[in-house]
């Protein structure tokens, strides 16, 4: 077993390329497309963004004060420390 360290160099993988270009599959309909194809509502405290076919909330971007939020839903968020 190692820690989460041995994250790092996946991770610094997948956050290093443009992440608009990934692809997330709906769990409500199936659409598969790239994460610039959401409809993003950020008119409130966090930027929320919908599937384009059926409106399920992909996830939700939130900045406190040094921090900034990735809520997936469901109890799934990860939480970056900022400058």
């Amino acid at each position: 077993m190692r820690d989460g360290n041995a994250l790092a160099g996946p991770l610094s993988e997948l956050f290093l390329p443009d992440p608009t270009t990934a692809l997330r599959l709906c769990p409500g309909c199936g659409t598969d497309a790239a994460l610039a194809t959401l409809h993003v509502y950020d008119q409130g405290p966090a930027a929320v963004a919908r599937c384009p076919r059926c409106s399920e909330i992909a996830f939700r971007i939130a900045r406190h004060p040094g921090q900034l939020w990735f809520d997936f839903g469901r109890g799934g968020a990860l939480r970056f420390p900022t400058l």
